[in-house]
């Protein structure tokens, strides 16, 4: 049939009729909330670029686990900022490191009992030089070369995934782009005695212009040169699908894809590659430039919030990792 038989505005003249039709569904449990753990008490840090995001100390990141809870979110992924760093990042294993301290003290929280805790296994924010991975110079002075060392930076991630899910993160979820990785963590788990913990693997992670207000947030920032070397190139499609069955292989449970909206494409031909659940994160840049438009009065804040999520469970995603979890929360309740 052709019009005017077939009316296509027919299933869309009431809301009623437009949600019994609606394809993609956006709830609050699909919604991990991010945190940034400092040391301290009673602290609460703005982030200059974020609006809406701090720096917060265990208690107070315990509160606001506490509410994404009662809001009925899916999770919390957590981030360290520690007290000093060094070369090797010693400060992501320690049995008291921050967000061990995190994990904790969350577990004993009834409320957040109810969120799934994540625990990024990264070095960046713990490395004087802040790349996620053992620095190896070679040469002196001006024409000194510095590399990121994929094999000796393994074992670190291993202990540090290793030291969180003692603590009791849920998942722990490698961020750093190490090849290899997956495999040397899921052994470590194993030989541990937990077998049961399961990795969400950062497994097409691009070096995106959309990561400068997350390295405000977790202080991470490069102190010489760049992720490229180990960051995936923004133009590789067919190589993020390599680097995806490669994690799955190795044991991830579970893919990441970041960040999410600039690779809506990349998400999607996963989700047609793969049978894992899969997440998306809308990075700290996605965030900070939808509100610098909210703040200049050029979108609506609640529609686009919600419309950008949407955009990324449409292609594919199971789950979000946004800033926006906890507004977003409160308009789909």
């Amino acid at each position: 049939m052709t019009f005017p038989a077939q009316r296509m505005r027919r299933m869309r003249r009431t809301e009623p009729l437009r949600a019994l039709v609606r394809e993609t569904a956006l709830e609050p449990g699909d919604l991990i909330y991010p945190l940034f753990i400092c040391p301290g008490k009673g602290v609460r840090n703005p982030v200059g670029s974020m609006p809406g995001v701090f720096n917060l100390s265990v208690d107070e990141a315990v509160r606001e686990a506490e509410e994404a809870a009662q809001l009925g979110l899916g999770g919390v992924l957590l981030f360290g900022l520690p007290e000093t760093k060094d070369d090797e990042g010693t400060g992501a294993w320690e049995e008291n490191g921050i967000v061990q301290q995190a994990l904790a003290a969350l577990k004993q929280s009834p409320a957040a009992k109810k969120l799934v805790l994540i625990a990024d296994v990264c070095l960046c924010e713990y490395t004087s030089h802040g790349h996620c991975g053992v620095v190896v110079k070679s040469g002196d002075g001006p024409d000194a070369n510095f590399d990121v060392a994929n094999d000796p930076t393994l074992e670190i991630l291993a202990r540090t995934a290793v030291s969180q899910a003692k603590a009791g993160a849920d998942v722990v979820a490698p961020s750093d782009m190490m090849d290899g990785r997956v495999g040397a963590i899921r052994k470590a788990l194993d030989a541990a005695g937990l077998a049961q913990t399961p990795i969400l693997s950062y497994a097409s992670k691009f070096a995106s212009a959309f990561y400068g207000p997350f390295r405000e947030a977790a202080g991470s920032a490069p102190q010489f040169g760049d992720r490229r070397s180990y960051q995936m190139d923004g133009a590789n499609l067919r190589e993020a699908m390599r680097e995806i069955d490669l994690d799955i292989e190795e044991g991830a449970d579970m893919i990441l894809m970041k960040p999410a909206m600039p690779y809506l494409d990349v998400v999607r031909a996963a989700r047609q590659r793969v049978e894992v659940p899969i997440g998306a994160y809308q990075v700290s840049g996605e965030y900070s430039m939808l509100h610098a438009a909210f703040e200049k009065g050029w979108l609506d804040p609640n529609r686009a919030m919600i419309e950008s999520l949407l955009s990324i469970r449409r292609a594919g995603a199971d789950f979000i990792v946004t800033y926006f979890a906890k507004e977003a929360a409160k308009l789909l309740r």
